[in-house]
């Protein structure tokens, strides 16, 4: 096997082993509000939808209001055979900007983090 041919062949293996290290964490796949999104009134909750089941013990999410402060949330649980994340708001919204910074584990172990936006209009 020459030199090109062996190089090859264990990019091809590492390929594989990293790409299926990246699709084995829980990957938000959809959220409500959605990301960018204006809504004309405030949300409820919040639900982040995620590609696998999560250990609610281990995951949350914090919302970051227009004047930076913290908002108050309920308890999270789950739905959707584990894989939702639904995140009571314990009180209205303001008109503004909001951050959603999130954090999960996935059943199987793998630690995910991330933020996303949304938008309360006046």
């Amino acid at each position: 096997m020459s030199k090109h041919s062996r190089f090859a062949a264990l990019s091809a293996i590492a390929l594989v082993v990293f790409a299926g290290q990246a699709f084995a964490h829980a990957h938000l796949t959809k959220a409500v509000p959605a990301d960018e999104a204006t809504v004309a009134v405030s949300p409820d909750e919040l639900d982040l939808h995620f590609s696998e089941e999560l250990d609610l013990k281990f995951s949350g999410a914090k919302i970051i209001g227009p004047d930076k402060a913290s908002v108050k949330t309920g308890d999270a649980m789950l739905m959707d055979d584990g894989k939702t994340l639904m995140v009571p708001l314990s009180e209205k919204l303001s008109p503004g900007a909001y951050k959603v910074e999130w954090h999960v584990l996935s059943t199987d172990g793998h630690k995910t983090t991330g933020t996303y936006g949304f938008t309360v209009k006046p």
